[in-house]
């Protein structure tokens, strides 16, 4: 199912089996940390009664990533006394993440938040929630929207990823060009640093003006500066109406002159506008059975709105919806008006005979990942770039593999620059890999770009930083963790290039 390696192998490799090891893809070498003993076992069994899992069949799921694309190779949940051990730890919340930041490279010992989930308390005036970093993302937006609120972030992983993964990879998603980043929403931290001292920021208050904002180090720090134990984060109110509206665009030309259009006449009750090509949608179809709506176009986008009146929203929907279709923007299209159900808007929706919900046109694209997994090996990139040049990567990946690749599909939050690019083939290919990167990073940088929108840089990422910071800003960062975490034992070989 795969090339065998053409890189030296690195220690503690063997044993490897399902997935290429991390450590001999990427030709990683292992720093000099202690190895887990018995007798720290011990102690942390001792410390946590019932909580060290130490089993090869136990920590499986620990051990490797979402994707199935990198592995560690031992590993086992413990406590801060690694500092003094030297002991080498990986915080892992969901393990959801794409770039190999939340799975071992080697031995590393992995730190679970999963059974810190609990909400610690929730202000129905204000909004705020306070809650250990191990509560399920959609479980803590089931709860906020009980209480009339709704959580600030939306992702595909909602059902497994965790709140403190979500802050320390700093989660963008489907809510971000309505309510923000986690910089903006998260208000107060608490944090394990690496000698296993707390650093107690775990504030409620919206302004706190003293010092400087050591929240920040932390969100998007990918668990290498301390480890996110509780976050204390703002809750926008529930929207009382949603709108989802799913469209056809012949070009991306279209989609384009379609988002100006929709944030001039939507405004403030756009909450999110999304687009897919038409490979996405074939593939979204063909794996997971889904039906699309509107048939045969080279392009779709998914507009969504969020307001406290259904009657003022909808009309300023329809009011869009008539102006694109009579400028010629948009060729077919649905809408779902609420919760429940989807109604025909005028007469060039009225062929539509198949009620759908709005969750259903969701789906369309919040599955495209999984539907993706289906093809095979899966190269993904995760670039914000001016909108106007978004696409053209897709188009320049597309001709420059040819037939080496069995797809070359984007996707992604047109409202905020962010493409996810995704490129499929049979299985690993490492001339494959090698006519990717750093192509994309290059073509990225030359356009003013990042090479990371939303994902964080993990291990995968981590040695391509220049194409998006200067040499001047790596440092500092390099000093910023060489401070926290003079040791380098948490997340080691994630987000930062080897110094």
């Amino acid at each position: 199912r795969r090339e065998p390696p053409a890189v030296p192998r690195g220690r503690g490799c063997s044993g490897c089996r399902d997935v290429v090891p991390t450590c001999e893809r990427y030709a990683v070498r292992r720093l000099p940390f202690a190895r887990l003993e018995d007798r720290d076992v011990a102690f942390f069994e001792r410390l946590m009664p019932g909580r060290a899992v130490t089993g090869e069949e136990e920590v499986k799921p620990f051990n490797v990533d979402w994707l199935k694309s990198v592995r560690g190779k031992r590993a086992a949940r413990c406590a801060r006394y690694c500092y003094e051990k030297n002991l080498a730890v990986n915080p892992q919340g969901g393990n959801t993440g794409l770039v190999g930041g939340s799975v071992p490279v080697f031995d590393e010992i992995i730190l679970s938040t999963a059974l810190m989930n609990q909400v610690i308390s929730f202000d129905k005036v204000s909004g705020i929630l306070v809650c250990q970093a191990g509560c399920v993302l959609e479980r803590l937006n089931e709860y906020v929207e009980e209480q009339g609120f709704v959580m600030p972030l939306d992702l595909g992983a909602k059902g497994s990823c965790h709140i403190g993964g979500n802050v320390a990879t700093n989660a963008g998603g489907l809510r971000l060009l309505r309510y923000g980043s986690l910089r903006g929403t998260v208000l107060g931290l608490e944090v394990v640093l690496a000698d296993g001292s707390a650093l107690d920021c775990l504030t409620s208050l919206r302004k706190d003006n003293t010092g400087y904002d050591l929240k920040q180090l932390f969100i998007g720090s990918e668990g290498t500066l301390g480890v996110i134990t509780a976050v204390s984060i703002l809750c926008p109110q529930k929207p009382k109406a949603v709108n989802v509206a799913f469209l056809g665009c012949q070009s991306y030309a279209k989609v384009l002159e379609t988002f100006t259009t929709c944030r001039a006449m939507l405004g403030e009750i756009l909450s999110a506008y999304e687009f897919m090509d038409e490979k996405c949608m074939e593939l979204v179809q063909r794996h997971l059975k889904l039906s699309s709506p509107v048939a045969d176009s080279p392009f779709y986008v998914l507009i969504e709105t969020s307001g406290s009146n259904s009657s003022h929203d909808e009309e300023k929907l329809n009011n869009f919806l008539d102006q694109a279709m009579a400028s010629g923007l948009v060729t077919d299209g649905t809408v779902a008006t609420d919760d429940k159900k989807i109604k025909a808007r005028a007469a060039w929706l009225m062929w539509l005979s198949v009620i759908l919900f709005a969750q259903g046109l969701w789906s369309l694209r919040e599955r495209i990942t999984e539907a993706l997994t289906h093809e095979g090996y899966v190269y993904k990139y995760d670039i914000s770039l001016p909108v106007g040049k978004l696409y053209d990567l897709v188009a320049d990946v597309r001709t420059r593999l040819g037939q080496s690749a069995k797809n070359v599909v984007g996707y992604g939050h047109l409202g905020d620059g962010n493409l996810h690019l995704n490129i499929t083939a049979e299985s690993y290919s490492h001339s494959l890999l090698a006519a990717i990167e750093p192509f994309v990073y290059e073509w990225t940088a030359r356009c003013s770009g990042s090479i990371s929108a939303e994902h964080g840089l993990g291990f995968k990422k981590k040695q391509f930083i220049q194409y998006s910071k200067p040499p001047e800003a790596v440092l500092l960062m390099q000093q910023f963790k060489a401070m926290l975490d003079p040791k380098g034992i948490l997340n080691p070989y994630k987000t930062l290039p080897s110094a």
